[in-house]
């Protein structure tokens, strides 16, 4: 006869709730023993001391909620699944709350490599290692010995020769260094970061071919927004001068000087949404007081700026 399995897999995607469902299995496994030192009988184990972190912090507030009698949704969950009532649920979380402050070595919420590292420093003598070993990570030269494999393949694999070849070309042609090396190793480090370690797992499928076709796309939206700048600076300028203005009939010429860079610097210049001009706009600057009215008038006549009739307060 089969067994029945004694393990609880939760599969579920990223912002399901499976820290939730983990905090609350934990908390039910303290809340339903008597003995309020159940926690040094427990072990919960995380990829990264983000998770191990946040799980404690949630585990500690929770506790110190349902000690001081505040119910919410994670306690009357856990009240409709362990046998005890509100009273008995209030009175051992502050007892284990005070246990686990008194005792917080053995609050044994870490991560694998901490958890690996105790199991080894416990058998150091049988592994034939010093009692006083330390382990070091420098994630650095690591990530640096991982380009230098990288590049090293030029040569040997057609597809990545190509584009490391491609990738130092187009450095060149921004008047760059082509040595790629530096950039590599520094691009590398995001994969420290434990934030984006969730982002690069789904590219862990992704092949060369994969992001050339994205390569291909992004530099098409990229030449038609340049496009787009460009045609919408020259048109701005037909507007200006089709009414006789020069630059500096606008305050400070802004609003020239924005559209002239359209034209000339696309890649460079930062579009209406995103820069000071909208501000100044919105507020009305668009000339000084001491210019004429007929300048005045012609500028608040172009379309998008008729709202707009104040002045720059500036003489």
């Amino acid at each position: 006869m089969q067994q029945p399995s004694i393990f609880q897999v939760y599969n579920a995607s990223a912002g399901s709730g499976k820290t939730f469902t983990l905090v609350k299995e934990y908390l039910k496994v303290l809340l339903n023993s008597e003995d309020i030192f159940s926690f040094q009988k427990i072990l919960a184990i995380t990829f990264t001391n983000k998770a191990a972190g946040e799980m404690k912090e949630r585990v500690l507030s929770s506790l110190e909620d349902f000690a001081a009698g505040k119910e919410n949704d994670l306690f009357n969950i856990i009240i409709k699944e362990i046998d005890a009532d509100k009273p008995i649920i209030q009175q051992r979380s502050k007892k284990i709350l005070e246990a686990i402050l008194q005792n917080y070595a053995a609050f044994s919420i870490t991560t694998i490599d901490s958890f690996t590292h105790k199991i080894i420093k416990s058998f150091a003598y049988d592994l034939g290692l010093p009692q006083n070993f330390e382990v070091e990570m420098d994630a650095v030269s690591l990530l640096n010995q991982a380009v230098d494999v990288l590049i090293s393949k030029i040569g040997s694999d057609k597809k990545l020769t190509k584009l490391l070849i491609d990738y130092s070309l187009d450095k060149t042609d921004d008047d760059k260094s082509w040595d790629i090396s530096r950039d590599l190793g520094e691009f590398s480090k995001i994969l420290l970061n434990e934030e984006d370690t969730a982002h690069f797992r789904k590219l862990s499928d992704k092949s060369l071919e994969d992001f050339k076709s994205l390569q291909k796309k992004l530099i098409l939206i990229q030449k038609e927004l340049i496009t787009k700048m460009r045609s919408t600076g020259e048109e701005a300028l037909q507007i200006i001068n089709s009414r006789q203005l020069i630059s500096k009939d606008f305050y400070r010429s802004m609003l020239p000087n924005h559209f002239i860079s359209l034209i000339n610097k696309p890649e460079a210049t930062k579009f209406f949404e995103q820069s000071n001009l909208k501000k100044r706009v919105e507020e009305g600057a668009l000339y000084l007081e001491s210019k004429s009215q007929d300048i005045k008038s012609s500028i608040e006549e172009i379309p998008p700026f008729s709202p707009f009739r104040k002045s720059c307060p500036v003489k």
